[in-house]
């Protein structure tokens, strides 16, 4: 089964948490999935798979009974192989690790939104359907979707890319494009060499989302890509195509970033 398939994905949903199963199933059936089943525990959940498999599993890691989500997983995947979307509250290193040894398509935090679900599983398809033809493993990490996505925009990352959302898609682009960021109000333009994003979001929560890019604040109002600085004076600083004032109260963080020899 693809994305691209006439016939409608079905899906998996094993969560034993009965209202948020619910609130699934009413999601996805209105983005015109089907619901292969639902289940509260990993053994219901691979009874359900032997008899009819699905085409995707959404799964919450913090399942009731002796298997856990990741267990279920492992199970899932041993009797057929099939794309897991993992779903949970925990959102520490040490979980997302043990996760990411099961392979997984996808790893969203709760609550999740429409979109988050239809994003994670269209690439979750797109990459299982690139195993199957090639025999080989997409060079990227699971999705993960910070607990604070509700906070204003979406912003999804798989590997060294990032998916923004415009005009009702997720737009896919490289880390290494962004050049800077500016805050205006309740927005933030994310800008790169050829495109700009308008996001929703304060320019503080974009910088925590986006925690493990080289995007460093040198004004109240902007952020810069540390590897894109071309120049910089004790008050602005260049990078190509634009100048933007460095803020008296960001200079020593900025220039911390540099060594001095």
């Amino acid at each position: 089964m693809t994305a691209t398939s006439a016939k409608p994905i079905s899906i998996l949903i094993v969560e034993d948490e009965a209202i948020l199963a619910l609130e699934l199933c009413l999601k996805l059936e209105a983005e015109g999935y089907i619901i292969a089943g639902t289940a509260t525990t990993g053994r219901q959940a691979l009874a359900l798979h032997k008899e009819q498999a699905a085409d995707i599993a959404i799964c919450d890691i913090n399942l009731r009974g002796d298997w856990n989500g990741i267990e279920t997983a492992r199970q899932l995947a041993s009797e057929s192989p099939i794309p897991i979307i993992y779903l949970s509250a925990l959102t520490d290193r040490e979980t997302l690790e043990q996760a990411k040894v099961t392979k997984p398509a996808a790893y969203l935090t709760k609550p999740v939104t429409t979109d988050s679900l239809r994003i994670a599983i269209e690439i979750a398809l797109s990459n299982f359907a690139y195993i199957t033809n090639t025999g080989k493993a997409p060079a990227n990490d699971p999705i993960t979707i910070p607990m604070n996505a509700r906070e204003g925009e979406t912003i999804l990352q798989v590997g060294d890319y990032i998916f923004i959302k415009q005009n009702y898609q997720f737009v896919r682009l490289h880390k290494g494009e962004v050049l800077y960021v500016e805050a205006e109000d309740k927005y933030t333009t994310v800008v790169t060499p050829t495109r700009k994003f308008v996001l929703r979001i304060s320019l503080a929560v974009l910088l925590q989302r986006l925690a493990d890019m080289a995007l460093i604040r040198v004004h109240r109002s902007y952020a810069v890509n540390l590897s894109h600085v071309e120049s910089f004076s004790d008050y602005e600083v260049q990078v190509p195509g634009q100048t933007v004032p460095l803020g008296r109260v960001y200079k020593e963080e900025f220039l911390h970033h540099f060594r001095f020899r």
